[in-house]
């Protein structure tokens, strides 16, 4: 492999500051839990940026997750590059 650089094979979450193995659960559940927080928050804590390197499906599902569930209107795209 290339410089070193190894693929992630199980999600990691953070204790104390460092990072370590959790089971899928685990990880669904505290970034559900931090999603929930931004949006308790209010609409100008989260914001969502795409790139126009991706597809339209792809961009359009992003904003729609920004704007429906974390009701922002904070989203914005490479595409007027």
């Amino acid at each position: 492999m290339d410089g070193g650089l190894r693929r992630l094979t199980e999600p990691l979450v953070r204790d104390g500051g460092r990072l370590r193995p959790a089971p899928w659960e685990e990880a669904l559940t505290r970034a559900a839990a931090g999603f929930e927080t931004a949006r308790q928050k209010g609409p100008q804590s989260f914001g969502m940026f795409s790139c126009s390197k991706t597809t339209n499906e792809m961009n359009f599902m992003a904003q729609k997750f920004t704007r429906a569930v974390m009701h922002s209107n904070n989203v914005d795209s490479c595409n007027r590059t």
